[in-house]
This record gives structure tokens, sequence and C-alpha cells, in this order.
């Protein structure tokens, strides 16, 4: 079972989260910032390894969570704590 940890909760099973996409660099070819935000948003790379992603809380505090998660063996190998967006 996958544990997240919550900023506010703790410890966590992953079901009570919703998974908010990849975080990818865009490539430094792409120089337009809305281009950038464009490929940022809705390209993934989605490769096997380790993805920087964001996980919401739904079934709880209702925050935002930044986890490096290597996909291969589906575990989290870092995280980061972020403020809930607006």
């Amino acid at each position: 079972m996958l544990i997240v940890f919550c900023p506010n909760c703790g410890p966590r099973p992953v079901e009570e989260f919703r998974f908010g996409g990849e975080l990818p660099s865009p490539p430094e070819s792409i120089t337009d910032p809305a281009e950038r935000d464009f490929d940022q948003v809705w390209m993934f790379n989605n490769v096997a390894g380790i993805h920087t992603e964001r996980w919401y809380h739904d079934a709880g505090c209702h925050r935002w969570t930044t986890v490096r998660r290597d996909t291969r063996v589906d575990r989290i190998v870092e995280q980061h704590v972020s403020l809930r967006p607006d």
C-alpha cells in the first residue's frame, strides 16, 4: 500500500488522495511563457522512473503536496509540503 505523508494529517493511505498530475519541466527550447505553461500542464513524459507529482488530500484537509515517486516500484522517494492553492 502506498502511503502519502499529508502536511496536516500525517501518513495517510493513497486512496484518500487525488492525483494532481506530473510536474514536468518544459524544454528550454520553448521560450514563450504561454507555451511553457501549456507544456507544463498538458504534456506528460509518462516514462518509467522517478517523477515529480502533485497529490491533493481530497478525503482529508484539502491541501496539496508535492512528491517524487518512482513509478517502477510505486514508491515515494521524496516529499515537499506546499501551500493550498487559492
